[in-house]
């Protein structure tokens, strides 16, 4: 695979605690966690108090090389990503979000590889909109993606066996239904220079207790 495109609502849920936060997004990477030579590109919209100081949705992009211990960083904290475009702001917040049996607000994020120049380029919107690119460079287990999730994630930094009020998405599980729910629609990976869509996709769930995810699709 040589990349992921998705849509994907976007929500402000509450995050409990300093040190955490929640996220949608997708994540293509290659490597392995054990030889610490994992390789990551991570694209969505996110709250994180402790890096932007307010409890904002923003857009934003992270990558590392080796398994996120020395290399990497998000938007633009460090030489990496390469933005092109003056419009676009890595970090901003989005506005308006969506709201519970409200109106659906989303965004959708396309990466892919160029495979003239090995580049990892990243636009939004279904026009297309380029934001910048990673030199393929800074990739060396990235020539091509071994996986690709569209997920969400929270971090629990509670203790003594309690878990995080932490909102992941719209704080409500799948089965709530449309205008209630988090989701990801229109999935698609990059293979031979072409956008397909995805209609075999694994379902994961780390906890069932407080998150859950429920695989539905339509030939409309």
């Amino acid at each position: 695979m040589y990349g992921a495109k998705a849509t994907m609502n976007v929500w402000n849920p509450t995050v409990e605690a300093e040190g955490e936060f929640s996220l949608s997004q997708i994540w293509i990477t290659s490597g392995s966690y054990d030889r610490n030579d994992l390789n990551s590109i991570e694209v969505g919209w996110h709250v994180s108090p402790d890096l932007y100081q307010d409890n904002k949705s923003r857009l934003f992009i992270y990558w590392t090389s080796d398994t996120y211990n020395v290399t990497g960083c998000y938007n633009l904290q460090c030489l990496g990503f390469i933005q092109t475009s003056n419009t676009i702001i890595l970090g901003g917040t989005i506005t308006p979000v969506s709201t519970f049996e409200g109106k659906q607000f989303e965004i959708t994020v396309s990466v892919w590889k160029d495979q003239e120049s090995k580049n990892w380029w990243l636009s939004l919107g279904s026009n297309h909109s380029l934001v910048g690119y990673w030199p393929g460079t800074i990739f060396p287990n990235l020539a091509y993606a071994d996986n690709v999730q569209w997920c969400g994630e929270v971090v629990n930094s509670q203790s003594l066996g309690r878990h995080t009020t932490t909102q992941m998405g719209s704080g409500r599980f799948s089965d709530g239904g449309f205008r209630k729910v988090s989701y990801f629609r229109n999935l698609e990976i990059v293979d031979n220079n072409r956008f397909k869509s995805v209609r075999d996709v694994g379902v994961l769930v780390d906890d069932p207790k407080f998150y859950n995810i429920r695989a539905m699709f339509r030939d409309d």
